[in-house]
């Protein structure tokens, strides 16, 4: 369900995204065999830029954290960037052999192969993906200076850079074919002229299609669906998609008497765009149809491609060859992984794929995933299996994991480790298999997790190690040092943080993820093996208010619900200030764990504390990391 759920959302994420680009880019400036040099000046606050010479109409770039937000679409316009879309918000912005990898929301970035952090994440505005301008343009390859209030970016023109529809394959090419569809998803369609294949990311689940003229765009989703629908049913879904989208339904209606059962709505999204959403149940999938013309004023105006959308089969004659087949599976498997990493193996067809970070997953709860850092000048296997150990007695308490066996194997044509283990959260005992692979001074870390209840586990391990080629040589050609392997952090070190804006500080450890963490913005927070820690600030709540709600919710909880127990709710003194703190325990799901909120007041500003821990991770490593951390949050001036 939750897997459901986002790809759902992708229609405003992803979708969104390929809409802004495909339909805004411009026609770039054209390399010349010199190597011309390509120039773009723009200035905050301007919809206006110079573009090789020539006046050219952009979103107005704005200053957010320091840096300069553009268009995306500016590094097309200017230099013939080629911009293309992956998994999971993740943008790719190429200008010859210099790539940036970019994921909307996220301020971690990958130029030509190294992590950076960026000042501002890429954001979404009225449709149009802005990203911080000085990072991109260095990492293609330009240079920046200030002209008066403006920037001026020059960058050398790339032969081999290209238009996002000349990467895409266009179906027009292939004689014979005049439809178009997916042989292991089963369904199948028509075409117009013209018509143009997207990018995938990899995820065969997902198709997305746009004319070449940018009159129209679309995207074909498909997921598993056990419980059958009919079309009242379909129709309540994309109801309910656009009231959590804040869409506005313009018009609604089901097909029970169809051939497969359908339903379909038009929406008008928040930038005013139209779209036909539909909806089919069959074959035990859900499949579903974005559709939107970015020219369209009215709903009627989309009844001109009724045609297209009328001839979606859920279907797939593999007899017939005028359909163009865009599934890749081979004998129940695709192809997958990063050239950029020179591994490549086979994922077995259905699993949900993340090339980009080699990570895959299965709906039933596998999941297989390839992690690259650079090895210690003195580290060897054996040395980095006894931290990986050691990691794990740290993570897990002893009655919540078993460390079962460890032997060499031979993996991509040398020799390394396996370490086979389980763990359990609560809801049920995992097996995982580490494959431990050093060569050439770094680290592949091949991790392999199955539910035990899940069936064949051993021999999906063996088929899917069996299928991993990595081509060593690679990783040295493309990357100098790369980041620490997050298992082998010392989970006593920490780094202050601190917050002017709210004035505090605190030590976090190293070991810890941050999911948010703008400490001038406000609320900050991380996770870690089995547990989170928070900090929200409300500058309009009072103490008191928060305090009395909490105290109010805990005691309906706790008398409603016999899975949370109100341990102790206790004036305390936190950061030399007075302060209420709340303990109490919770299972959700058959996973157990003790959370802590602690709310306190601080010139005017409420200050909410929070930290949760499972109890199959609640080791005294990770328990006084806990405990330090809290310990050292106070106030300064």
């Amino acid at each position: 369900m939750k897997h459901m759920q986002r790809k759902m959302m992708r229609k405003l994420g992803v979708g969104a995204v390929a809409l802004s680009l495909l339909l805004s880019a411009l026609p770039a400036a054209a390399a010349d065999s010199n190597k011309a040099i390509l120039e773009l000046r723009l200035q905050s606050g301007s919809n206006t830029a110079i573009v090789n010479g020539q006046n050219a109409n952009i979103t107005k770039p704005y200053s957010k954290s320091g840096a300069l937000m553009v268009p995306a679409g500016v590094f097309k316009k200017a230099f013939n960037s080629k911009i293309r879309l992956a998994e999971d918000n993740v943008v790719k912005i190429s200008n010859g052999s210099r790539i940036v990898s970019l994921t909307i929301g996220s301020r971690t970035a990958w130029v030509r192969g190294h992590k950076v952090t960026l000042p501002a994440p890429p954001e979404m505005s009225s449709g149009i993906l802005m990203v911080p301008l000085r990072q991109i343009a260095e990492g293609l390859g330009g240079k920046l200076e200030k002209s008066g209030a403006g920037i001026i970016v020059r960058m050398e023109a790339q032969e081999e850079a290209g238009t996002v529809a000349e990467e895409t394959p266009n179906i027009d090419n292939d004689e014979g074919k005049t439809q178009i569809g997916n042989s292991y998803y089963e369904w199948s369609m028509n075409y117009p002229t013209g018509l143009v294949i997207g990018q995938g990311g990899g995820d065969e689940s997902i198709s997305t299609f746009m004319d070449e003229n940018s009159a129209y765009y679309m995207e074909v989703h498909t997921a598993s669906q056990p419980v059958p629908l009919n079309a009242d049913d379909l129709l309540q879904q994309l109801v309910q998609n656009a009231k959590e989208t804040g869409e506005t339904v313009i018009d609604r209606k089901s097909f029970p008497k169809a051939k497969v059962p359908y339903a379909r709505v038009i929406t008008k999204d928040a930038d005013g765009v139209l779209w036909e959403n539909r909806q089919y149940y069959d074959n035990g999938r859900l499949y579903v149809i974005y559709f939107s013309d970015a020219k369209a004023t009215n709903y009627k105006d989309l009844a001109q491609y009724a045609g297209l959308l009328n001839s979606f089969k859920t279907s797939f004659n593999t007899q017939d060859k005028s359909i163009k087949d865009l599934s890749t599976v081979v004998g129940g498997t695709r192809e997958a992984g990063n050239p950029d990493y020179g591994v490549s193996l086979s994922i077995p067809a259905g699993w949900n794929m993340d090339d980009q970070r080699m990570q895959y997953e299965s709906n039933d709860g596998s999941s297989f995933h390839i992690k690259v850092t650079s090895a210690p000048a003195d580290g060897t296997l054996e040395n980095w299996s006894q931290q990986l150990q050691k990691w794990l007695s740290d993570s897990f308490v002893s009655t919540a994991y078993e460390a079962q066996k460890t032997y060499p194997m031979k993996v991509a044509g040398v020799q390394g480790l396996v370490q086979e283990y389980r763990y359990n959260f609560g809801d049920g005992w995992v097996k995982e298999y580490n494959v431990l692979i050093q060569q050439s001074g770094y680290r592949y870390l091949a991790e392999y997790a199955v539910p035990e209840k899940v069936s064949k586990g051993n021999d999906q391990f063996n088929a899917l190690i069996s299928s991993l080629q990595i081509d060593f040589q690679t990783v040295a050609s493309n990357f100098g040092q790369l980041e620490e392997d997050d298992y082998l952090a010392d989970k006593t070190k920490t780094i202050k943080k601190t917050s002017k804006a709210y004035e505090y500080t605190v030590n976090i450890p190293r070991y810890w993820t941050a999911v948010s963490d703008q400490f001038e913005l406000g609320d900050v927070e991380y996770k870690f093996t089995g547990g989170r820690f928070s900090i929200k600030i409300d500058n309009d709540q009072s103490f008191e208010l928060t305090v009395s709600q909490l105290k109010d919710f805990y005691d309906k909880q706790g008398k409603n619900y016999k899975n949370l127990k109100v341990e102790e709710v206790k004036d305390v003194t936190f950061a030399g200030v007075p302060a209420v703190s709340f303990a109490f325990h919770r299972v959700e799901e058959g996973i157990g764990y003790t959370g802590h909120q602690i709310v306190l007041e601080h010139n005017g500003k409420t200050y909410t504390v929070t930290t949760t821990l499972n109890d199959a991770n609640n080791t005294a490593v990770q328990s006084n990391a806990l405990d330090s951390t809290l310990n050292s949050f106070m106030f300064v001036k």
